[in-house]
């Protein structure tokens, strides 16, 4: 093995945060030195909604790029803005164990989703959170926005937004859920597929590095998020669709299952196809696939199709 390693990351705060405990672990875990190799992206230098500058993958295509190039060993993605399509020369060597997958509500004042007067202004970039907020019926206003963890929850803390919405991994990997004023229920609002989940990626032909990482591997997240990604692949959805999907690995009569929920929302709130699914744990593709026909079958292609 090579005496150092370098680590690809994007440049924001939460993204040098989890590289740098992906960083620390191999070092101190795997015993190879590890550095971080700073690489920026379209969506870093973009202030336009993410659907205007290319959609899924925004975040990852410089990343992916250095790889291929040689200029970096490996690189640590949120799973979630990872396009479902295999990268060709590259593969998903670990996915470490899962942060809780949620979301959380940052509001002013401490408060709860359900205290938050008729009215109030909920900031998001996402249509999945935006769709399912809309759809609680509680007559808030959904306004639109960008930006890293300190951007939009200094939108809250000037006044300018009564809350916001975050994935509480993110606040987990910054030191900073003491923030986050309510951990929200998937009843509300279903998480993104494989959300709280990091992906670990390296060349294919660098075998001694695929096998180091494959110590870092989680089995039941990745079971979890192979599940999730499946269900989104076979929707022919991106990160950016109204689409939730979270899966669970439990002890079932016959040995580990998966349960698996699948959300596809219209973007006004209006309506919302809601299905799960279980199966083997063997199977968790499968069962991704077989939830996403269903859901298929009830319409959720059209509920997408309002998002174009």
């Amino acid at each position: 093995m090579r005496p150092m390693l370098r680590l690809g990351t994007r440049g924001s705060a939460l993204a040098v945060a989890q590289s740098g405990q992906v960083a620390a672990t191999i070092i101190t875990e795997l015993g190879v030195q590890t550095e971080l190799v700073t690489v920026q992206t379209a969506g870093d230098v973009s202030s336009a909604a993410i659907a205007q500058i290319g959609g899924t993958g925004v975040f990852v295509t410089a990343l992916r790029d250095a790889l291929l190039a040689d200029e970096v060993d490996l690189a640590v993605h949120s799973y979630k803005d990872l396009p479902t399509a295999p990268a060709p020369g590259l593969v998903i060597a670990a996915v470490p164990l899962r942060e809780d997958p949620r979301d959380v509500l940052v509001a002013r004042d401490g408060l709860t989703l359900g205290e938050l007067p008729e009215g109030s202004r909920v900031g998001t970039g996402s249509p999945r959170r935006t769709a399912q907020l809309r759809g609680l019926g509680m007559g808030l206003s959904i306004v639109p926005i960008r930006g890293n963890v300190d951007t939009r929850l200094g939108k809250v803390r000037s006044g300018e937004l009564d809350a916001v919405v975050l994935a509480r991994a993110g606040l987990a990997r910054l030191g900073r859920l003491d923030e986050a004023t309510e951990v929200l229920d998937p009843i509300q609002l279903l998480p993104a597929p494989a959300q709280g989940a990091l992906a670990i990626e390296c060349r294919a032909d660098d075998a001694e590095l695929v096998a180091l990482l494959k110590a870092l591997d989680d089995d039941d997240s990745r079971i979890a998020v192979d599940a999730e990604r499946a269900l989104l692949a076979a929707l022919e959805a991106g990160c950016t669709a109204p689409v939730g999907a979270l899966a669970q690995v439990a002890e079932g009569d016959d040995g580990p299952e998966i349960y698996l929920r699948g959300l596809v929302a219209a973007l006004d709130g209006t309506d919302a196809v809601r299905l799960s699914a279980t199966g083997p744990t063997s199977e968790a593709v499968e069962v991704g696939r077989r939830l996403a026909a269903e859901l298929l079958d009830l319409g959720a292609a059209d509920l997408m199709g309002e998002l174009e």
